[in-house]
C-alpha cells in the first residue's frame, strides 16, 4: 500500500482533486509489459492485484486511475519513516521495497514494553495516512511473515515455529516460481513446508530458501544491516510537551553538548563530525551536521557553532507543532590530548581552526575551502580545493624555485588550457609567434622547454608536453606548451596556452 498512500498524500499536499470514485492502481513495465505493482482497497475489491497485466485490469474494470510507479519516491518515503523510527532504536534497516526492520533488543522497556511500543509506532504511521502492519518476533523472517499474515502479533522467544505454522507460504516473501512449485506440491502453509526434511527442500529449492525457512521458524537468526552506523557517543532529550522556541532548543543543545563532552572526555576523544537530529511530532526529522577543523569536545563551543548555524540556515528548522526529541551525536571522533603550551608557542593554528569552525558553521563546510598539495607533476592536478576542516596544516608544498629566482609557474592558470596557433622554425623549436584569442603575439624572449611526461597509468592516450615561458614585444609573459613529441607521439603537435605570469 505504500505507493498508493504516497500518491494520495502528495495529491492532498498539492491540492489536487482526488478521484475517489475510481480505483487507484500503480503500474510499471515488467518483462516489456505493463503490470500492476500496487492497488488501493477499491481496486482490490474489484478483483485487481499486483502482478496483473494492465490490459487484463482494464478488461475487468473500465475506469481506472492509473499512475506510473516511482521507486525513488517510494524509497524516500520509506526512509523518512525509518528516520522517525530512529527514536525507538538506532538499529533500523530497510526491508525493500516497502518494509522496515527494527531491532528493539533492550529498548522496549523504555517505551512501556513491546505492546506499547508496537501500538505507538502503528498509531503514528496510521495517523500519517499510511497503511501499516507490524509484528514482533525473535528473527527478521518470522517478524516479516507475521506482519504480513498476522498483524499485531507479539511472539515470545522460542515460539516462532508455532506462531508462523498456520500462515500461508506467500508471507515468506519468496520468489514466484518457488511459491508456485510449493503450491503445486500441496504445501500451502509454512507448517506444511516445515514438515518436509531440510535436505529435500534444499535439493529442490536451494540453500537460501531453507535458511529463510529456518529463520521463520526461529531456528536461525541473522542480524539486520542498519542504514545508519551504531554510534558510541550519543546524547538525547525527550520532552513531555513539544518545544518550539529557539531559546529552549539552544539550551537543550548546550545540555546535550555537556553530556557529550563528558562521554568524550572519559575516552580521551574529540568530535570531528557532529550531528544534531530534531524529531518533530508530525514525523519529520531534520539532521544538521557540523564538521570541525580539530577534535572538539568543549560544550560551549559546540553550542555556539550550532546556534550560529541555526541562525543562518537558508532552510530554517521549522518546529511545526514542536520537537519531542532532540539528539546530538558524534559521527566521527579522534584522539584529543591537552598539552601544556610552551612559552614561545604560537596560537595561530588554534585560532585558524576556530575561525574555520565558525565560518563552516555559518556558511556550511563545503563553502570554506583551502588548497591542498597533490603529489603529481601534472600542473593542473598539482593542487585541489578541499574542505578547510579536513586539517589546518596543508602540508609542505614542493619548492618550485630557488631564492631570487623568477617564478616557474604562473599564478593564473587557465582551466582547461586554451588552444593557440603557434609558429616555430622547426616542429621541435620554441615558438616565434602565436595567435591567441584572435590577437597576434610576437615573441622576443623564450625560456624552455620544460618537458613533463603525463601519467600513463591514469591516461594511456595522454601526450608528453614541452612547456615554454615566453615574453612578447609588449613585455607580457605567457606559459604555453606543445602537446606531443614530434615523430614519436604525433606528426602534428598542437599548442596550448596554460597560464599568465603577473
Amino acid at each position: 500500500m505504500l505507493p498508493v498512500d504516497r500518491i494520495r498524500r502528495n495529491r492532498k499536499r498539492n491540492g489536487e482533486a482526488l478521484q475517489a470514485d475510481l480505483p487507484l492502481v500503480v503500474i510499471a513495465k515488467v518483462d516489456n509489459a505493463l503490470q500492476l505493482t500496487a492497488v488501493d482497497e477499491r481496486a482490490a475489491r474489484e478483483g485487481l492485484y499486483p502482478g496483473l497485466p494492465l490490459a487484463d485490469a482494464r478488461a475487468r474494470v473500465l475506469a481506472l486511475d492509473v499512475v506510473d510507479a516511482d521507486e525513488h519516491a517510494d524509497r524516500a518515503l520509506l526512509e523518512a519513516i525509518a528516520d522517525w523510527c530512529g527514536r525507538f532504536t538506532p538499529l533500523v534497516a530497510l526491508n525493500l521495497p516497502h518494509g522496515l526492520f527494527l531491532d528493539i533488543s533492550g529498548c522496549a522497556h523504555l517505551f512501556g514494553g513491546e505492546a506499547a511500543l508496537l501500538k505507538t509506532l502503528c498509531d503514528f504511521v496510521q495517523g500519517q495516512k499510511i497503511f501499516v502492519q507490524a509484528a514482533i518476533a525473535g528473527t527478521t523472517a518470522a517478524a516479516s511473515a507475521l506482519a504480513y499474515g498476522a498483524n499485531g502479533t507479539i511472539v515470545e522467544s522460542g515460539q516462532e515455529a508455532n506462531a508462523v505454522a498456520p500462515l500461508p507460504i506467500s508471507t515468506l516473501n519468496i520468489e514466484e516460481k518457488i511459491l508456485y512449485a510449493l503450491k503445486r506440491a500441496g504445501l500451502k502453509t509454512i507448517g506444511d513446508v516445515a514438515s518436509r526434511s531440510a535436505s529435500e527442500l534444499t535439493a529442490r529449492f536451494g540453500a537460501s530458501f531453507t535458511f529463510l525457512l529456518s529463520q521463520a521458524l526461529g531456528q536461525n537468526s541473522q542480524p539486520i544491516r542498519p542504514r545508519r552506523p551504531l554510534l558510541d557517543y550519543v546524547a538525547e532529550r525527550r520532552f513531555a510537551e513539544p518545544v518550539v522556541t529557539t531559546e529552549v532548543i539552544t539550551r537543550t543543545i548546550l545540555s546535550l553538548a555537556s553530556t557529550l563532552e563528558n562521554l568524550l572526555e572519559e575516552r580521551g576523544q574529540g568530535a570531528r563530525r557532529l550531528e544534531a537530529s530534531f524529531f518533530r511530532t508530525d514525523g519529520a526529522v531534520r539532521h544538521i551536521v557540523l564538521d570541525t577543523a580539530n577534535p572538539l569536545r568543549n560544550a560551549a563551543a559546540i553550542s555556539a557553532y550550532y546556534s550560529e548555524r541555526l541562525a543562518v540556515l537558508a532552510d530554517p528548522v521549522d518546529p511545526g507543532f514542536g520537537f519531542d526529541l532532540i539528539r546530538l551525536s558524534a559521527l566521527a571522533t579522534e584522539a584529543l590530548e591537552y598539552r601544556a603550551a610552551e612559552f614561545e608557542s604560537s596560537e595561530d593554528q588554534n585560532e585558524i581552526a576556530g575561525l574555520i569552525d565558525r565560518l563552516s558553521s555559518r556558511f556550511g563546510s563545503g563553502r570554506v575551502t583551502r588548497f591542498l598539495s597533490i603529489n603529481t607533476h601534472v600542473p593542473e592536478f598539482a593542487a585541489a580545493f578541499c574542505p578547510a576542516h579536513r586539517g589546518t596544516n596543508p602540508g609542505a608544498w614542493p619548492q618550485m624555485r630557488l631564492e631570487n629566482e623568477m617564478p616557474r609557474r604562473p599564478l593564473q592558470m587557465l582551466s582547461p588550457p586554451e588552444p593557440i596557433n603557434a609558429t616555430a622554425e622547426i616542429p621541435e623549436s620554441p615558438p616565434r609567434q602565436f595567435v591567441w584569442r584572435r590577437a597576434l603575439h610576437k615573441i622576443v624572449n623564450v625560456e624552455g622547454p620544460e618537458r613533463i611526461a603525463m601519467e600513463w597509468w591514469c591516461d594511456a592516450d595522454a601526450k608528453t608536453r614541452d612547456y615554454f615561458q615566453v615574453e612578447d614585444e609588449d613585455g607580457r609573459r605567457f606559459w604555453l606548451y606543445r602537446d606531443g613529441l614530434y615523430h614519436r607521439e604525433t606528426n602534428e603537435p598542437r599548442w596550448f596556452m596554460h597560464g599568465l605570469f603577473a
